[in-house]
């Protein structure tokens, strides 16, 4: 796939296979939608990383020039999906830290993927992955480099009328699709799964959350989310997803799925175009 990227501020395709975020996972990253040269949702998008970066000791890169480097690899591109990766960087062999952490930061553009309206207008299908995820407080939310039990999970399946997989925790609760946020109505009341535990707190969820707040974070069980009346998918990238289908079980797309989607438009999102 065609990228432009950027290496610690240096046109180059590669980092050393010395790097932690090679060799350990160590890092972070951060997918972000462009329009143009505006990113509706950078400042959340940079209030997770500086979070996270905090929680895993590793420095904060400075945003501003986060943000002077993005629109370097996305001149031209009237839409872009730029990944944002920052590394401890180079380190010894082992696991402890380095003395002075250098972090490595890559900044690639990419093309949007590509989504029919119709998706949006009538859903996706989604079935339950068998793979569980793992909890880890000490890692729950954030967008690490370790995305294995997402990969396994995406390989379970290669129909391609099953856009996503719902994926569960050891205990059965339900936490999230394999590349998105998932959000039920369930008795009138808008449910989202806690992610303490485990799971990526998307910034796509973020603002679901603050335009609806009285959303409940909590638990989800996989028999209240098949007995939901709407379901629905956020992504940074793909935006709003209504949920049309949970394996045998089908949905209507609902009122509040359709306001959500008109707040995407509003933020300055395309809805037809993966956004």
């Amino acid at each position: 796939m065609y990228a432009r990227m950027l290496i610690d501020g240096v046109a180059a395709d590669h980092v050393s296979a010395q790097d932690r975020g090679f060799a350990y996972g160590d890092g972070l990253f951060e997918s972000i939608r462009l329009v143009g040269t505006a990113a509706p949702l950078w400042s959340r998008h940079m209030q997770r990383l500086t979070e996270s970066c905090k929680r895993l000791w590793i420095p904060v890169p400075d945003t501003d020039q986060l943000g002077r480097e993005v629109l370097a690899v996305t001149r031209d591109m009237p839409q872009a999906v730029v990944r944002v990766t920052v590394t401890r960087g180079i380190g010894e062999r082992g696991y402890a830290l380095p003395a002075a952490s250098q972090p490595t930061r890559v900044v690639a553009a990419f093309p949007p993927p590509q989504a029919s309206g119709d998706i949006y207008a009538h859903g996706v299908r989604m079935r339950v992955c068998d793979i569980r995820l793992a909890e880890q407080p000490l890692l729950a939310g954030m967008k690490h480099l370790n995305r294995l039990e997402q990969v396994l999970a995406r390989a379970e399946w290669n129909d391609p009328a099953i856009a996503e997989g719902v994926l569960c925790d050891s205990h059965g609760r339900v936490i999230s699709a394999t590349m998105a946020n998932l959000f039920a109505v369930v008795g009138g009341a808008l449910l989202t799964p806690a992610l303490d535990r485990c799971g990526v707190a998307g910034v796509a969820r973020a603002e679901v959350l603050a335009a609806c707040p009285w959303t409940r974070v909590g638990e989800l069980t996989l028999d209240a989310l098949r007995d939901a009346s709407e379901v629905f998918l956020s992504s940074s990238v793909r935006g709003i997803l209504p949920v049309r289908s949970l394996d045998e079980r089908n949905y209507v797309v609902g009122g509040i799925t359709h306001e959500l989607q008109q707040h995407w438009r509003n933020l300055g999102f395309s809805m037809e175009q993966g956004g």
